[in-house]
């Protein structure tokens, strides 16, 4: 019997830790519907990377609020990452849907499906790390922004948080670095192509003049006018 007793005291122990763990990152989460995030999970793991070659490293950062990001780049964003956005409650079913296709088509990953609030999880939380504790966990975090924060806090958050070069975060600085503008300066063409390198930042900080990276800007181009912003 004690072999079985010490079981379930672990069990309900680590069951415990779970549920403890959930209510950190809710707080977290309640917390940051008001202030704004000052350093991400991302952004700490990129630092550690960029500071064992280069010890002084800083993270490129600034926080823009809202109304002052283009909407060209909102828009931009949201056709080239999350079409319904506006529409789904984190979870984009059809894009999944449409993505696993695509993978097993190629016979690899090509597609992610992932919506902004999922990768908005990913990037404030969590590592890179394709685990399936780590989706898991991705989909409750997506769970509570969704129940917690508007669709604006969402997008807001997510396009001063996500990174956008080699220790590049953040629509002003993405803006600055590529462009030599303001985030709330960018023009439907420069957002166009910023949106394009969200998938790989750091590929395309050190390729800007990749092909792929100008097909991709002119689909985006053409998809903007029909993105819904909240």
């Amino acid at each position: 019997m004690r072999p079985l007793l010490w079981a379930k005291r672990v069990l309900l122990g680590s069951i415990a830790l779970l549920v403890l763990y959930q209510v950190w990152l809710f707080g977290w989460v309640l917390w940051w519907n008001w202030a704004n995030p000052d350093v991400t999970r991302f952004m700490a793991i990129r630092l550690e990377e960029l500071r064992r070659q280069q010890p002084e490293a800083q993270l490129r950062k600034q926080w823009v609020p809202y109304d002052r990001i283009s909407v060209h780049l909102k828009r931009a964003v949201v056709a080239a990452e999350d079409a319904r956005f506006v529409d789904h409650e984190g979870f984009d079913w059809d894009g999944i849907q449409q993505a696993i296709a695509k993978n097993q088509k190629q016979g690899r990953v090509v597609a992610g499906g992932s919506t902004i609030s999922q990768q908005l999880a990913k990037n404030l939380f969590l590592t890179p790390a394709r685990t399936p504790w780590r989706k898991a966990e991705e989909a409750v975090i997506t769970l509570m922004l969704e129940a917690v924060w508007s669709k604006e806090r969402i997008l807001e958050v997510y396009l001063n948080v996500i990174e956008w070069g080699n220790g590049v975060f953040g629509a002003e600085a993405a803006a600055r670095h590529y462009h030599g503008v303001p985030a709330a300066q960018l023009s439907r063409e420069q957002a166009a192509r910023l949106a394009g390198m969200v998938p790989s930042p750091r590929f395309y900080d050190r390729n800007r003049n990749a092909p792929g990276l100008a097909r991709k800007a002119a689909i985006i181009l053409a998809r903007m006018p029909s993105a819904d912003l909240p």
